[in-house]
């Protein structure tokens, strides 16, 4: 069965969580693990952790990189907390090669305290087999 550009973009952020160290709890295409639940009105692509810390992963789409609503769904996401821990949640934020940039330039307008716990996961448009 052959995956859609949205699942192997959903497998590139859980392999990020892998290089931090993260658990994966939940992603969405998972044989295993459950569909992660909504955080607040948002949906998510995964959910992971490493001892005391959280991570949520998402994929933007190009669509939702020009949606003026986007920097609060970041703001939102990126300022939870774990459970019964005060420390933030890591947000991974998975985007196509060529919309790196504009990724980038669209979080440095967020504050600092949000920007620091956002990692931008680069994702190659080219699938190589």
């Amino acid at each position: 069965m052959r995956k859609s550009q949205y699942q192997y973009k959903v497998d590139e952020v859980v392999k990020q969580f892998w290089k931090y160290g993260f658990m994966t709890l939940s992603r969405k295409f998972g044989t295993y693990l459950p569909t992660p639940k909504r955080i607040g009105e948002y949906e998510v692509d995964a959910v992971g952790k490493y001892k005391s810390k959280y991570a949520i992963g998402i994929v933007l789409k190009e669509e939702e990189l020009n949606d003026p609503k986007l920097l609060s769904k970041l703001q939102f996401l990126a300022s939870r907390f774990g459970d019964n821990a005060n420390r933030k949640v890591l947000l991974f934020v998975g985007v196509a090669d060529e919309l790196n940039n504009k990724a980038r330039i669209l979080i440095s307008t967020l504050p600092d305290n949000i920007k620091r716990k956002i990692r931008i996961v680069s994702i190659p448009s080219e699938r190589v087999n």
